[in-house]
């Protein structure tokens, strides 16, 4: 037998037994889809904030467990406010999604459904098997109203399964695996058992630098602000394997935003800089120098071209 052959029979023959699927996690902005992502793949991918829109982009994470493959995509929050282009393109990203996966995450909060998880709940109508999230159960004052709640919820949707959690609850969590387990086709695995994201050190970089922007300003600062990394160069470390200098430029749209970032003796941008780098050196495994700067490019998020550079689709 000659070698590729060989290898091609050891392909076929690490796929027997194997699961792999893509699972959507779609919701209104703000449910904890992102936060339930990092969850279901153990660590840190995707960036949190009480901000509406903080996630952006399609961010997939990667979960191998057992003979399964788990590839989550966590999508934007479907925006009905603001249409502009940055908002359209989001919506695009929702939409694109739900289309070519396996199983649907549908994400509401426990006992609350309001009109804008109507909308997002009519978008993956005919889709593919949804299964009803009721996450933040912790954070629910009355678990007597959860029954008859669920029950009012099966009216709206031919759910697949109802699975009431917190996406803080390592055992919810657990559930909900094995639960999204039985959805997924048997076949080889897409990625490395030791992938967890499909997206590059140098993304992972600029979300987090964002996601301190946004939780360091708070509503001070609209969401239409952005992140570039201008330098990723990695190199020999003296005291550590990796050293990276790491250089990005916060965009915003007005001058006024810009002193805001900046804060009074420029302590925010500081703080900002401070707690991204923090965050990156164990993200990973590296020693950071990262330097920040803050731009003004009036309309961004509604010219098709800058946000195309920007790198958004």
């Amino acid at each position: 037998m000659d070698d590729s052959q060989s290898s091609e029979s050891g392909t076929l023959a690490s796929a027997v037994g194997q699961r792999c699927g893509m699972i959507a996690i779609v919701g209104r902005p703000n449910v904890g889809k992102s936060t339930l992502l990092n969850a279901l793949v153990g660590q840190k991918i995707s960036i949190t904030s009480r901000k509406a829109q903080t996630t952006r982009h399609r961010i997939t994470g990667i979960r191998t467990e057992g003979d399964t493959q788990y590839v989550f995509v966590d999508t934007p929050g479907f925006q009905t406010k603001h249409q502009s282009a940055l908002n359209k393109s989001l919506n695009k990203a929702v939409t694109g999604t739900v289309g070519d996966v396996d199983l649907i995450l549908f994400v509401v909060e426990a006992g609350f459904f309001s009109l804008k998880d109507a909308q997002v709940l009519a978008l993956i109508q005919g889709r593919a098997p949804v299964i009803l999230v009721a996450n933040k159960l912790d954070t629910m004052h009355r678990r007597s109203e959860l029954a008859p709640w669920l029950q009012g919820m099966q009216q709206r949707h031919d759910f697949a399964e109802f699975v009431p959690m917190s996406a803080k609850a390592p055992k919810d969590v657990a559930r909900l695996l094995e639960i999204c387990r039985n959805y997924l086709p048997q076949q080889g695995w897409w990625y490395q058992p030791d992938e967890l994201t499909d997206k590059s050190e140098r993304f992972l970089a600029a979300e987090i630098v964002r996601e301190k922007l946004f939780r360091l300003t708070g509503d001070e600062l609209p969401y239409t602000s952005t992140v570039m990394i201008d330098k990723f160069d990695e190199e020999p470390g003296k005291t550590a394997s990796r050293m990276l200098r790491i250089a990005a430029s916060i965009i915003v749209e007005r001058d006024g935003h810009k002193a805001m970032v900046i804060g009074e003796r420029g302590e925010r941008l500081k703080r900002i800089g401070t707690e991204a780098r923090q965050e990156l050196e164990k993200l990973m495994d590296a020693k950071v120098f990262l330097e920040l700067w803050v731009k003004v490019r009036s309309g961004w998020s509604d010219d098709a071209a800058r946000l195309r550079s920007y790198g958004y689709e």
